[in-house]
């Protein structure tokens, strides 16, 4: 923990989050800032007011927390989602998702902003372990409100029962509390992926007591009770040529690849999709597989959220308050959800704030286990390996950011 290399007064501002739609998460809970100023007096950490925040400023005064609208003495600005250009204070050190390492088109006004201001961006997403696992994220709960929505869809659709929204219960403890007594139908549930979203899927299907069977019993025969496989990477892609899968091999040439999904999409009811997934990549499916009379998937929570991406008839974001929206299987177009002839796609950017408290101590834990120590330190190659940009420069490991930037 960052005790010894904390000499003088260091001073972290929490900012108040602006993206739209709102999100309401924070890097660090009260009871997380608490500990810190108890335990390390040279660090002082202050927060920005917010009425949406799911920690009240009440909350953080107790905990001995100032909550001030002035960060400009801060060292380290601490948000979650993109800031708000007009909000970015010159010449500061912020940490963030910033959505702009692909190159996101929608952010490149921000990222070009971060250069002008002079500021150091820290990129969350860039923070890995030396095996390039991610440190911080919040994929655990994007899997656990995915995989409920994507289950609460099918029961929407077919009638057969009823789950509530994960954003209306209290805690990660009530909504478990809300699987007692649930029956589902003998439904084949599909998973991909092996990260942290998949690890989130994995624990709602023990929760709610759907089957693990392995992909060639999947593929071979239907169940009298609801059951789920997961696919991995090396379960999904074999080489063009060599017809075998190597993961390394396959995220740096994954253009030589194919993919093995199809026979799955004639015998799942519902796709719980966790995969990383880039342009280059193949994808899940195609177009002409959804139009396809054997096709039998009929609700898809696209967990990963890649827009015409893995999963092609994504088309788009959907709101937390209303996340499923239907696309026609002939026309393509987005319609309402559960018709006859669509295919529902659950699809949220957000997903980790229908359970906003629990997701916020998760992350705050793994910030302070993982990433606070280096921050203070003058030469970390976490930190190094996650900063994008230093004092208005692209770093070397990102110039492939400097048109982007320009």
């Amino acid at each position: 923990m960052p005790g010894q290399t904390m000499l003088l007064m260091t001073r972290i501002g929490l900012i108040r989050e602006t993206k739209v739609p709102a999100d309401n998460r924070v890097a660090l809970i009260p009871s997380q800032c608490k500990w810190l100023q108890k335990n390390f007096p040279s660090l002082k950490i202050v927060v920005q007011p917010s009425d949406a925040r799911c920690f009240t400023d009440k909350e953080f005064g107790t905990a001995g927390v100032e909550v001030t609208e002035d960060l400009s003495t801060c060292d380290f600005l601490l948000g979650i989602k993109e800031v708000a250009i007009d909000q970015l204070i010159p010449e500061k050190k912020y940490l963030f998702f910033s959505h702009t390492r692909k190159m996101q088109p929608y952010n490149r006004p921000l990222f070009r902003a971060i250069l002008e201001k002079k500021i150091t961006l820290i990129d969350y997403e860039c923070m890995e372990h030396e095996d390039g696992q991610r440190i911080l994220g919040f994929g655990f709960f994007a899997g656990v409100v995915g995989a409920h929505n994507g289950i609460m869809a099918y029961g929407n659709r077919t009638g057969k029962y009823s789950l509530p929204r994960v954003y209306q219960q209290p805690n990660f403890r009530q909504l478990i509390h809300s699987y007692f007594g649930l029956r589902l139908p003998n439904i084949k549930v599909l998973i991909t992926g092996s990260g942290r979203v998949a690890h989130g899927l994995l624990e709602i299907m023990n929760l709610m007591g759907i089957i693990e069977i392995e992909p060639d019993e999947y593929l071979a025969r239907d169940f009298s009770y609801p059951v789920f496989t997961q696919l991995k990477g090396n379960a999904l892609y074999y080489h063009k040529i060599r017809g075998t899968y190597q993961r390394e091999d396959f995220h740096l040439n994954p253009d030589q690849y194919d993919c093995n999904f199809k026979p799955f999409t004639r015998t799942t009811d519902i796709l719980l999709n966790g995969i990383f997934w880039e342009p280059r990549m193949p994808r899940l499916m195609e177009w002409e597989d959804l139009e396809s009379p054997d096709f039998r998937i009929q609700t898809i929570a696209d967990i990963t959220d890649d827009k015409e991406g893995s999963i092609p008839f994504n088309l788009g974001d959907a709101l937390m308050e209303d996340p499923v929206y239907g696309v026609d299987k002939i026309s393509g177009k987005r319609t309402a959800p559960y018709l006859p002839g669509s295919v529902d796609i659950m699809a949220v950017g957000n997903l980790p704030n229908e359970l906003p408290r629990d997701a916020s101590r998760y992350f705050g834990e793994q910030l302070i286990k993982y990433v606070l120590e280096d921050l203070f330190k003058k030469d970390s190659p976490t930190i190094e390996r996650a900063t994008m940009v230093d004092q208005g420069k692209i770093t070397r490991a990102f110039e492939y950011l400097t048109e982007y930037g320009a």
